[in-house]
């Protein structure tokens, strides 16, 4: 099959809605998982960086979000975004 990688720079949502494009790669097709993998492990694969990030393993670095509910069911939960890590520092906790 087609690697599809989950990009940020194509004019499709304003700056700060990403998030928007979960749902719809998710309408036209892909399960919440596939929508995910896109965003992480395919994208960092895609620039030559999949031994440095796109993945939560030892020794990767990681930027991190978590959300009130399973995306994995539901991936319009990740518009709603309650805390952020970023370079192991805490940027965001609601």
């Amino acid at each position: 099959g087609v690697k599809i990688a989950f990009g940020t720079d194509a004019g499709v949502s304003k700056h700060g809605r990403n998030a928007d494009e979960f749902e719809l790669m998710v309408e036209h097709g892909m399960t919440p998982a596939t929508a995910i993998v896109a965003a992480t492990v395919s994208a960092a694969d895609l620039l030559g960086l999949k031994d440095q990030v796109g993945a939560l393993r030892p020794g990767m670095a990681a930027d991190i979000i978590a959300v009130d509910a399973d995306p994995l069911v539901d991936v319009k939960v990740l518009k709603d975004v309650k805390f952020v890590m970023k370079g192991g520092e805490v940027i965001r906790r609601d």
